[in-house]
C-alpha cells in the first residue's frame, strides 16, 4: 500500500475550506461534490491524504477545488497534476502543491495557440539523466523560454550546487512541466533554492528567478519521496507581443476566384502575413447561414448550425480535380464575370456551386462512401452530421427553414432521422449530397489551418452569441432555447433603436443541467481549425439583451435574467403605480402633431382609439410593432409610408417600463421619452432615481453571479485562447470577471470604456486584451476620419498631438501613425483589419473608404458582400508596403 498526502499551499479566508478531488473513489472520482476535505495546517498549507493498495495501476490524477463561504466550488486552474505511482517505488509520497491562479497571464501562454504554435517546443535541446534513487523532484513551469533554453535549478546545499551557476542541475521537459530528480538525501534542512534559465547553446546560465529563494522544509529521507509542483517560475511576463489581421474569408479575392473567397484563398493569404511578421488571422463566423437561399443570408451570424461550414467556401476546383474538371468547364464565362465584381453577389455564386457540387457528387458518390477519410470525419461529427443533412433536405423540400411549418418532421425524431438518412432511404443522394460538401469543406480549411501553423500562424474564430431561430439546433433541442424571446442589444452611438438579431434566448438552466454539452461539442468543433476565439457579445453571458416577439426594435427589450422592480417600489418613493400610464404607450394631440405634422389626423383616424384618459392608444390590431410591420408589408411600400412606420415604432416605445409576464423593467432611455417629459416635475427625479437603480446599482452582483455560473465551465471546456468582445453597455462586474478568468478584453479607441472619455489611447491597454483601431461592425480609420470633423479635429489634436486644422481626408501618413500607436501598445494582440492596413499606402488603398465597410449594425437587412479590391497575389508582391509594414511589426517588438 501506498500513502500520498497533499501539502497545498493556500491562504484562506474566514468560512473557505479546501478539497483535493481526483480519480479514486477516496478523492470522489471526479466529482468535486465529493472530493475529500482538508485539514488547515497553518496559514501557509492545507493538507490531505489518500492511501493506493497495491494492485492500483495507472496514475493519480487530481486537482484542488476552494469551497467559499457560500458552498459555491471554485477548481483550481491546474489541469495537469499527474503522479505516476507505479513508477516511485517508495511507500510514502509527498506532493506540495501551488494553487494556480485562472486568471494569471502565464496561463494563457499554456493555451493552444502558444503551446502548439507560437510557443511551441518539441523537446528539450540536452538531455537530462535519470536518476535511478531519488528523494525529490522539482516541477515547475516556464512556457516563454526560447528554444536554446533549458530552465534549471540552483541552490543551497551539496545536491543543489552551492548555488553553483556553473553547474546548475538542468531540467528536462514533458507534457508543459519542467521537471529534474535530485537525491537530497544527504544534505541538511531547509534547504534554500531558486529556478533559473540555462543558455545549452552558449552554455552558460542566463539568469535567475525573479523575487525570495523558495526554500524547502521537508528532509529527504530515502523512504519518502517528494513531488514539488511549484507552478510558474517566476520569470517576467507581458514581453510577448502579437500582430494580427482580421478580414472575411468571404472577402478574400484571388485571380482565379468563384466570386467569393474560399478556404483555398488562406494559403496565400497565410504567406503574406508570415512575410511580413504578422502572427494571427482573425476571421468571422464560417457556419453555414443558409435559410432562404437569398442574399439576407449573407448574415454570418445567423447560421442555421453551430457546427457545419458554410458552402460558399468550398474551392470546386479541388473537389473535382483534374479528372472532373471537364464539369466546371461550362460555368468559365459566370465564374470570370462574378470574380470581376466588385462585392460578392450571393445569390449567384451560390447557385453555380450548388449546382457543380451537385454535379460533382453524382460523379464521385461511389468512391466518396467508401473514403476511410469520410468514414473517420463521419463517426467523429455525426452527432450534428446526421440531424443537419436532414435539416438543410427537407428545408428545401418544404421551401422554408421554418420547420414549425413543414407537414412531417417539424418536431425531430431522431429515429425517424435516422430512416430518413439511411443509405436505403429513396432521398438517400439528395441528402447525402450535403455530406459530401461538409466533409470536403473540412478538408480544405483544416488544410488551411494546418498550413497556418507551419508558418508559425495562429487562426483566431468567432463564436456568435445566437443562433437562427429557425436553425438546425433549434430544431433538434428546443429546450436548449427559449423559443418566445429575442436577442439583441440596447442602443448605442451606432444603433439607436438597438439591435434585435432576432434569436431566441439560451436557457442557461437547461444548459447546466448537462455541464454544457452543447458548448462543449460546439468548442470542440471549432479546435479542429482554430487557435483562439473572439466571444461576440460577452456581456450576454452576464445577462442578455431580451426583446419580446412583438417587439421589432430593440429599444423595447430589457435585460435578461435582471431583477426588476416592483410596484411598491414606487409607492415607497411617493410616485404612485398606474399600469396604463407607465407600461402602455403615451398618446397625446401634441405628440402626434410634433412626430407626424400634417399626417397627424391620418395617423390618429388608421391606426389608434380613445384612451380612458383623454389620450390616445394603440387599435387592437396594430398594438404591438409586430402587427404593424405585417400591415405594412402587405399594404404600405413607398419610402413615404415607411417613414410612418419608423414613427409609428416610435410611438410603440414611448413608454416607461416593460412588463415582462408581471415583472416590471424599465424601458432603456425612459428619461428621453415624450411620456417622461409629460410627468408632473415631482415624479421625475424618483422615478430617475429608481432608474438608475435598477441599470446601474442593483444588478452588479447578480449579473456577476450569472456570468461564473457559465464562464468558468465554458473556459474549461477548451483549450483555445479566448477573447472577449466586451463592448457596449458594460456592467461594472464584466472587467472583474474578465480578469479573474484570464480571457483577453477588446480595447477600441474611438470605443473608450472610461467613463467621460472621447477616445481611448492604445498604451493605456491591460497586457491581457487585444487593440484594435475597429471591428467589422465599424466604419474603417479612413471612412471614421470623415463621419465628423469636430470629432476628428478633436483626435487630431489629443491624440495625434498636432496642432492646426485635421486633412480633411485620413491621409497615409495618418493612419500609418494609428497603425503604429496600436502596435507599440503593452497589449498582448494588435489586431487590424486588412482595410486599415492598406490604408497606409496611398497607392494600394482604396479609393473609396466608404466601399470598404463590411457591416452596419443599425440596418437589420444589411448585405454583407464587402471583398479585397485587389487580389492577394498583387498584394504579396506589393513590396513598399510589405517592407514599410514588416518594419513596423518588428520595431515595436511584435515581429
Amino acid at each position: 500500500m501506498k500513502k500520498v498526502y497533499f501539502y497545498l499551499r493556500y491562504r484562506t479566508t474566514y468560512g473557505q475550506s479546501l478539497r483535493v478531488c481526483g480519480n479514486v473513489p477516496e478523492l470522489g472520482n471526479g466529482d468535486a461534490a465529493l472530493a475529500q476535505t482538508m485539514q488547515y495546517v497553518n496559514d501557509e498549507f492545507w493538507v490531505g491524504s489518500v492511501a493506493l493498495t497495491d494492485d492500483f495501476e495507472g496514475v493519480l490524477t487530481y486537482q484542488y477545488v476552494l469551497c467559499d463561504a457560500n458552498g459555491n466550488l471554485v477548481p483550481d486552474w491546474e489541469q495537469a497534476r499527474i503522479i505516476d505511482v507505479n513508477a516511485i517505488k517508495i511507500k510514502e509520497i509527498q506532493v506540495i502543491d501551488t494553487w494556480n491562479v485562472s486568471g494569471s497571464v502565464e496561463n494563457a501562454y499554456t493555451t493552444q495557440p502558444f503551446r502548439e504554435v507560437l510557443l511551441r517546443r518539441d523537446a528539450t535541446e540536452k538531455a537530462v539523466a535519470s536518476v535511478a534513487k531519488f528523494t525529490h523532484e522539482f516541477r515547475a513551469k516556464a512556457p516563454l523560454l526560447a528554444s536554446h533554453e533549458v530552465l534549471c535549478v540552483v541552490g543551497s546545499g551539496r545536491s543543489l550546487t552551492n548555488w553553483n551557476t556553473g553547474k546548475p542541475l538542468l531540467m528536462s521537459y514533458s507534457s508543459g512541466w519542467w521537471r529534474v530528480q535530485v537525491d537530497l538525501g544527504r544534505d541538511e534542512f531547509p534547504l534554500a533554492y531558486k529556478y533559473g534559465i540555462y543558455d545549452v547553446s552558449a552554455k552558460k546560465f542566463v539568469s535567475f528567478e525573479d523575487g525570495d529563494n523558495r526554500l524547502l522544509y521537508d528532509n529527504g529521507i530515502r523512504r519518502k519521496c517528494t513531488v514539488l509542483h511549484d507552478g510558474f517560475a517566476r520569470f517576467a511576463v507581458g514581453s510577448w507581443r502579437g500582430a494580427g489581421v482580421a478580414i472575411p474569408v468571404f472577402s478574400l479575392r484571388s485571380e482565379q476566384g468563384f466570386g467569393v473567397g474560399e478556404f483555398t484563398d488562406m494559403a496565400p493569404l497565410i504567406d503574406w502575413a508570415a512575410s511580413v511578421g504578422l502572427k494571427l488571422i482573425q476571421l468571422l463566423p464560417l457556419n453555414d447561414t443558409t435559410a432562404t437561399h437569398t442574399w439576407a443570408d449573407s448574415y454570418p451570424y445567423a447560421a442555421i448550425s453551430a457546427f457545419a461550414l458554410h458552402p460558399q467556401y468550398l474551392n470546386l476546383d479541388e473537389v473535382a480535380g483534374a479528372e472532373y474538371a471537364h464539369l466546371l468547364s461550362p460555368y468559365t464565362e459566370q465564374r470570370t464575370a462574378l470574380n470581376a465584381l466588385p462585392t460578392v453577389d450571393y445569390d449567384a455564386v451560390m447557385s453555380a456551386k450548388w449546382e457543380i457540387a451537385r454535379a460533382l457528387y453524382k460523379v464521385q458518390k461511389v468512391d466518396f462512401q467508401e473514403d476511410t477519410g469520410w468514414l473517420s470525419y463521419f463517426e467523429a461529427n455525426k452527432h450534428w452530421l446526421i440531424p443537419y443533412v436532414a435539416f438543410c433536405y427537407l428545408r428545401d423540400l418544404n421551401g422554408s427553414a421554418d420547420y414549425n411549418t413543414w407537414p412531417k418532421h417539424l418536431m425531430y425524431d431522431a429515429a425517424a432521422i435516422a430512416k430518413l438518412v439511411a443509405p436505403t432511404s429513396k432521398v438517400y443522394n439528395a441528402i447525402a449530397v450535403h455530406y459530401f460538401v461538409q466533409y470536403h469543406l473540412h478538408r480544405q480549411l483544416l488544410a488551411a489551418t494546418e498550413y497556418a501553423h507551419k508558418r508559425g500562424i495562429v487562426l483566431k474564430g468567432d463564436i456568435p452569441i445566437g443562433i437562427y431561430r429557425y436553425s438546425c439546433d433549434a430544431w433538434v433541442a428546443p429546450d436548449l432555447y427559449f423559443m418566445h424571446n429575442q436577442a439583441g442589444a440596447p442602443p448605442d452611438d451606432f444603433a439607436a433603436n438597438g439591435q434585435n438579431w432576432g434569436f431566441p434566448t439560451y436557457n442557461w438552466p437547461r444548459m447546466m443541467s448537462d455541464g454544457f454539452l452543447w458548448w462543449r461539442q460546439r468548442f470542440e468543433q471549432m479546435s479542429y481549425y482554430f487557435d483562439a476565439f473572439r466571444i461576440d457579445h460577452i456581456l450576454g453571458f452576464f445577462r442578455i439583451w431580451s426583446i419580446p416577439l412583438h417587439a421589432v426594435q430593440g429599444i423595447l427589450g430589457y435585460f435578461s435574467p435582471a431583477i426588476p422592480v416592483d410596484a411598491q417600489e414606487f409607492r415607497d418613493k411617493g410616485i404612485g403605480y398606474d399600469y396604463d400610464r407607465f407600461c402602455r404607450p403615451y398618446i397625446t394631440t401634441e405628440i402626434l402633431n410634433t412626430l407626424f405634422g400634417t399626417d397627424a389626423l391620418d395617423v390618429r383616424d388608421n391606426f389608434l382609439e380613445g384612451a380612458a384618459y383623454g389620450g390616445y392608444q394603440f387599435r387592437p390590431e396594430f398594438d404591438t410593432q409586430r402587427k404593424l410591420e405585417a400591415h405594412f408589408a402587405a399594404h404600405e411600400n413607398s419610402d413615404e409610408k415607411r417613414q410612418i412606420l419608423e414613427k409609428l415604432y416610435e410611438l410603440h416605445a414611448n413608454i416607461l417600463l416593460i412588463d415582462d409576464h408581471g415583472s416590471l423593467h424599465f424601458r432603456i432611455g425612459m428619461e428621453k421619452t415624450t411620456s417622461f417629459a409629460a410627468l408632473p416635475n415631482s415624479m421625475k427625479e424618483p422615478l430617475k432615481a429608481l432608474y438608475v437603480n435598477y441599470f446601474y446599482r442593483r444588478q452588479d452582483a447578480f449579473w456577476r453571479t450569472q456570468a461564473m455560473e457559465k464562464l468558468p465551465a465554458l473556459k474549461r471546456a477548451t483549450d483555445m485562447l479566448i477573447c472577449g468582445e466586451d463592448l457596449g453597455m458594460v456592467p461594472d462586474c464584466v472587467p472583474g470577471v474578465m480578469e479573474e478568468l484570464g480571457f483577453l478584453s477588446l480595447e477600441i479607441q474611438r470605443m473608450p470604456k472610461k467613463a467621460g472619455s472621447t477616445f481611448f489611447h492604445p498604451n493605456e491597454a491591460p497586457y491581457l486584451s487585444v487593440v484594435t483601431p475597429g471591428t467589422h461592425d465599424m466604419s474603417t480609420l479612413r471612412g471614421w476620419w470623415e463621419e465628423d470633423r469636430a470629432m476628428t479635429q478633436r483626435f487630431f489634436s489629443e491624440i495625434l498631438g498636432h496642432q492646426g486644422t485635421a486633412p480633411f481626408y485620413c491621409e497615409p501618413w495618418i493612419n500609418r501613425a494609428l497603425v503604429s500607436q496600436h502596435l507599440f501598445s503593452p497589449a498582448m494582440w494588435a489586431i487590424f483589419q486588412l482595410q486599415d492596413l492598406l490604408g497606409s499606402d496611398g497607392y494600394l488603398r482604396r479609393e473609396n473608404p466608404h466601399d470598404e465597410r463590411i457591416n452596419v449594425p443599425a440596418n437589420p437587412k444589411h448585405y454583407w458582400r464587402y471583398r479585397m479590391h485587389l487580389p492577394i497575389a498583387q498584394l504579396q508582391t506589393a513590396d513598399t508596403f510589405n517592407t514599410d509594414l514588416r518594419n513596423m511589426i518588428q520595431a515595436s517588438g511584435r515581429g
